[in-house]
């Protein structure tokens, strides 16, 4: 099945772009370290699910690219063509000359609507070119105005034209200290809308992503494509093919449902995080050793933690003891308790990987049995370059922190009006605020009670 992505905003295209290359990438690489059957029928998977085969031989991005100013899309556009492995399409491209300007309600209330048959045009075209679509990937920034803005407007539009696919929004959680005054606005605008549209936010924090570049990549002056890199390196290692739990042989047929059946098993809980290990600079691999029971020993903690690298654990904090009852106020401190998680295992001798103690009861929530909220794909194949890899993507309370602050920052501004009028002016009125604060309290209230 295929995957058609739309990228929308700046963000959102120059993020695609890095995870197309990184597939392309992974793909092109010899280095499968599996047997020539097994490389062969994972390349002809993955590029079903991502690209479409043209009279050129050169791979078309199965894509639509979004955005209100031309710059980003054009040097994307080139930049692809440049790289000689693959492509966009010359004709699944919309961008129009003036931007956002940082105003979530420019996006969803004046482009979204004003733009919205020939956005949903280029996305029915692109459908159709698949024998079989297994559903919709959107990349996009929370903190700006075209990518988030318009961004939910968009899977709105999606939901509503293509109602049985699978929806899964990956967004970028803006930096802390924020570089636009009103981020906090704009992201509490977005999360909201998404929840109601989406099937799964699968979230990354440029705050996570700049500190691995900066401890595990070591990287001295960190680019915005230093950041992206790592982020598409991560999609990447969820998104290429796996032999799914009792899926038999081949590889799995319907990623995006997979994903959502094995992470999502009530509505009320969308969010989505993702870990992975090991990562490093390439020329520090030849010199690293990595085994299986090391990786995963790391992968649990970082889980139960809340870390979201493998440097700086906290290896003091304990799942609460079996048989002590679990209200939420005995758990211990900084406990993450899970609803669901997925592993995703890449690499050497995978099949024999006892994955035993990510199916500790302590780990879960108390109304699903661990059976049921533990999965694992597996793969002998090899993801790009690294011998063996494990991926974890997790449906717990790990954005409880940063969802809680995004929130009080943007309540706060609202409490005082501040820079209201900029959204009022498009439409978007105060009562519209109230339901999107309503609403994350109750995704808040939820995830907490877990």
């Amino acid at each position: 099945m295929s995957i058609v992505t739309v990228q929308l905003g700046q963000c959102g295209n120059q993020v695609g772009h890095e995870v197309f290359s990184a597939l392309c990438r992974d793909i092109c690489g010899t280095h499968g370290l599996c047997s020539k059957k097994e490389n062969e029928s994972y390349q002809d998977s993955c590029k079903e699910r991502f690209f479409c085969e043209e009279e050129s031989a050169v791979p078309v991005a199965r894509a639509v690219l979004v955005d209100m100013e031309p710059k980003v899309i054009s040097q994307t556009l080139s930049m692809a063509a440049r790289s000689g492995h693959w492509k966009y399409s010359s004709h699944s491209h919309f961008c129009q000359k003036q931007g956002s300007g940082n105003n979530w309600a420019n996006g969803y209330s004046v482009h979204g609507p004003r733009h919205k048959e020939a956005i949903m045009n280029l996305v029915q075209r692109e459908a159709e070119k698949c024998d079989r679509l297994g559903g919709f990937f959107t990349v996009m920034s929370m903190a700006g105005g075209t990518g988030s803005g318009l961004g939910a407007f968009v899977t709105q539009c999606l939901r509503d034209a293509f109602p049985t696919s699978f929806l899964l929004n990956h967004v970028i959680w803006p930096y802390g200290t924020g570089e636009v005054i009103v981020q906090n606005y704009n992201s509490v605008l977005t999360l909201s809308h998404l929840y109601h549209s989406a099937d799964a936010l699968l979230v990354h924090e440029n705050d996570v992503i700049h500190k691995i570049c900066a401890q595990l990549m070591n990287i001295k002056h960190i680019s915005f494509r230093d950041v992206n890199e790592v982020i598409a390196h991560q999609l990447g290692s969820v998104l290429q093919p796996t032999h799914t739990a009792g899926g038999g042989s081949g590889y799995s047929r319907n990623p995006l449902g997979d994903l959502l059946e094995a992470l999502v098993p009530h509505p009320e809980f969308r969010m989505l995080g993702l870990r992975n290990i090991p990562q490093m600079p390439e020329n520090s691999l030849a010199y690293s050793s990595f085994s299986w029971p090391g990786l995963l020993k790391h992968l649990r903690q970082m889980l139960i933690a809340k870390a979201q690298m493998e440097e700086g654990i906290d290896w003091q904090v304990r799942p609460p003891q079996p048989g002590s009852c679990r209200p939420s106020t005995n758990k211990p401190l900084h406990f993450n308790t899970s609803l669901a998680n997925l592993a995703i295992l890449r690499g050497k001798d995978v099949h024999g990987v006892d994955l035993g103690s990510f199916q500790d009861p302590s780990l879960y929530t108390s109304w699903l049995s661990p059976q049921d909220a533990f999965t694992a794909w597996k793969t002998p194949r090899a993801f790009n370059k690294y011998e063996k890899s494990a991926a974890l993507v997790s449906n717990s309370q790990f954005l409880l922190k940063p969802l809680d602050s995004i929130v009080g920052k943007a309540w706060n501004m609202f409490a005082s009006k501040a820079y209201l009028h900029q959204y009022t002016k498009f439409g978007i009125q105060e009562e519209d605020f109230l339901d999107c604060f309503t609403t994350l309290e109750q995704v808040i209230s939820s995830y907490t009670n877990l």
